[in-house]
């Protein structure tokens, strides 16, 4: 069965366990006959990995917060043009670490930029393009900074990025941006609490995109 193209983004706070549950759906998809494509914000085209670089692998405080914003959302208009767009009108099922709402959270509520100018960048990025279906990994901020402290002990992990090292505070903040789009935005969201183990995360990940993906769909998939 031909499935349409869909975009899938996965959201929460640093130590989360998002990327982690991203490989493991995307393996499970494929597995089955998915067309796959995983991506991320920033660094998911040429352009966005030199971007990612200049935007993480610095001092905190090193970048103005506004010129913070205007680079995620130059990554955010080239990701959407050379890749995520023409992903979705192939056909394609698009996993994406991080969209428009890690903006919101983190340089909306985080640094305390205006939403109203956060959402007029973010629609000029996305040229219209919204998730079908967003997935918010929800963590006590405690928890997920340990994750993120105790994740740096293996062999083959980067150090921690600019935004590792920002203060709870800040992480608290980030959250409660993430809770609030979840109470508010669209039916897109769903809430997945991961506390509990990779297993019990990831059957409850397959669940909800799976639901996603077999929906009967009336209209054409979010290309614009």
């Amino acid at each position: 069965m031909k499935h349409k193209g869909r975009l899938i983004t996965f959201e929460g706070i640093d130590g989360s366990g998002k990327t982690t549950q991203l490989r493991l759906l995307a393996d499970w998809l494929t597995e089955r006959g998915f067309d796959v494509v995983t991506t991320r914000e920033p660094g998911g085209t040429s352009l966005g990995a030199t971007i990612r670089t200049a935007l993480l692998d610095c001092a905190p405080g090193s970048v103005d917060p506004l010129a913070e914003l205007l680079l995620y959302a130059a990554d955010r208009a080239q990701h959407v043009r050379r890749l995520i767009r023409p992903a979705i009108a192939a056909g394609r099922i698009v996993l994406c670490d991080r969209f428009g709402d890690a903006t919101i959270a983190y340089q909306g509520y985080g640094r305390k930029l205006p939403l109203d100018l956060i959402a007029r960048l973010n629609q000029l990025a996305t040229d219209g393009i919204a998730p079908d279906l967003t997935l918010l990994y929800d963590l006590e901020v405690g928890v997920g900074l340990a994750r993120t402290i105790a994740r740096q002990t293996s062999p083959e992990a980067n150090r921690r990025d600019r935004l590792d090292l920002e203060t709870e505070d800040f992480h608290q903040r980030v959250r409660r941006g993430y809770l609030a789009l979840a109470a508010e935005a669209s039916p897109r969201f769903r809430t997945i609490p991961a506390a509990g183990s990779v297993a019990e995360v990831f059957e409850m990940t397959c669940r909800t995109a799976l639901g996603c993906i077999e929906k009967p769909d009336d209209q054409p998939a979010n290309v614009g």
